[in-house]
């Protein structure tokens, strides 16, 4: 897994721990977070297929 993937599979996370352990938050505050775990949780995926994509040859030709 990438640096960027595990960064944003972190703040995934942790947007949604937040969420999660404050259920009395208002009503913005929430929607932020949800939509924030959403990107994050996108752009994991993306960096995960892109990581894939992509590999390291370390023989330089």
């Amino acid at each position: 897994m990438s640096r960027s993937a595990i960064v944003l599979l972190l703040m995934t996370l942790a947007s949604l721990a937040v969420l999660w352990l404050n259920p009395g938050l208002h009503a913005p505050l929430a929607l932020t977070l949800k939509c924030a775990s959403a990107v994050f949780g996108v752009g994991f995926l993306g960096a995960l297929m892109a990581g894939r994509r992509f590999k390291f040859d370390p023989v330089l030709r």
